[in-house]
């Protein structure tokens, strides 16, 4: 017999509405640009095993004798120079995202849903959302990691999270997960969209149009992992849409770590050699980004920028995440839809209850139930 101990709450109440929770997840941010936040982020995002696929006794050494002796301190530098006065760029994002949503979803659903956002290190912590949820009355579940491409290292790792907190529940909810939404057709048409925007507003558009994709080792998708195809795939479908020829688009991965070959080609590289080479003018989109963070903040805004122009380049324009854009938000909201099809808010006239709440009640009460 087991003696694990599940949290006890009092989820089952009789004649209680049950809803539709919708959890969003993204990666995560310090609780502020200072050294120690830092090393605490860092510690946590980088021992995740879906991460750093290295022997764990070996890691930690790596880890904790190296890598949070050194790094965190640098890192808190680049946080102060993209924090915002009410905190972390991303985090401040997704409660927006949420907010826009929860609007949209409200004309697009027939019952209304609840939303929580959840980061998979950091604060808001996934346990913490889901426990929300729970207590008010979620007993549908659709979780949305905002990675458009797949990868065991985000995607996955978010999966990971959220069962090692059900594993404490007693009882489950019905829950669905978003794999992905590389090509969506509507996430696709708000890259385009919001591309063809910056190209109307500057009156031109770059030489040439750079997709920049998180990195990740060569090996994991080696191993099976997707996300290089997934990656590929989205910029071949706005580049399309957009008509542009092969010479006039491409695809580079940013943010590689360690010694070990990560994701080719990388940006920083790309981008020398295209100013090297003559190149006066470039476009730059993270597609992989659903909100402006660090990584395109200032690696991609800041860091990359500096390299194209002191080697030659004239223009380096960087077109933000979707973030909050109006096409953004629809699109998310018709991709839950989408997945949310069989459930009550999906049809219309069907409420979440076969019967009145108070009918339930009573006839509960006089079977002996408590609640």
């Amino acid at each position: 017999m087991s003696d694990k101990k599940f949290h006890h709450s009092k989820c089952f109440l009789h004649g209680q509405v049950e809803k539709l929770g919708i959890l969003l997840v993204n990666l995560g941010s310090p609780d502020a640009p200072t050294t120690r936040s830092v090393r605490k982020y860092l510690a946590e995002f980088l021992w995740d095993p879906r991460v750093v696929e290295t022997s764990r006794p070996l890691w930690w050494l790596i880890l904790h004798g190296v890598i949070l002796r050194f790094r965190p301190k640098r890192s808190a530098n680049a946080y102060k120079k993209i924090w915002q006065a009410d905190g972390s760029p991303l985090i401040t994002t997704s409660y927006k995202q949420a907010y826009a949503l929860d609007k949209q979803l409200q004309r697009d659903l027939s019952n209304p849903a609840l939303i929580e956002v959840a980061m998979r290190y950091g604060s808001p912590s996934i346990s913490s959302a889901l426990q929300k949820l729970r207590d008010a009355g979620m007993r549908r579940l659709l979780i949305l990691p905002m990675y458009p491409q797949y990868s065991a290292t985000t995607t996955a790792s978010i999966f990971d999270a959220i069962t090692n907190e059900l594993q404490n529940w007693r009882r489950l909810p019905e829950m669905r997960f978003i794999n992905h939404y590389h090509d969506h057709p509507r996430y696709i048409k708000a890259l385009c969209d919001s591309i063809r925007q910056s190209w109307r507003e500057r009156k031109t558009m770059g030489d040439q149009l750079i997709f920049s994709f998180h990195g990740i080792p060569q090996s994991y998708v080696d191993a099976g992992d997707p996300y290089f195809c997934h990656s590929q795939k989205t910029a071949r479908l706005v580049a399309e849409q957009l008509k542009l020829d092969d010479s006039q688009w491409q695809v580079v991965f940013q943010s590689r770590m360690g010694r070990e070959p990560w994701l080719q080609p990388y940006c920083d590289k790309t981008l020398l050699q295209l100013a090297q080479n003559g190149t006066k003018s470039v476009d730059i989109i993270c597609p992989g980004f659903s909100a402006d963070c660090l990584e395109t903040l200032e690696e991609i805004n800041m860091e990359n920028r500096e390299i194209f122009l002191h080697n030659g380049g004239a223009d380096y324009h960087y077109i933000p995440a979707l973030n909050v854009n109006s096409e953004h938000i629809d699109a998310l909201s018709k991709l839950i839809v989408e997945h949310c099809i069989g459930w009550p808010e999906t049809q219309a006239g069907l409420s979440s209850l076969d019967e009145t709440q108070q009918n339930t009640i009573e006839r509960a009460k006089k079977m002996g139930a408590k609640y």
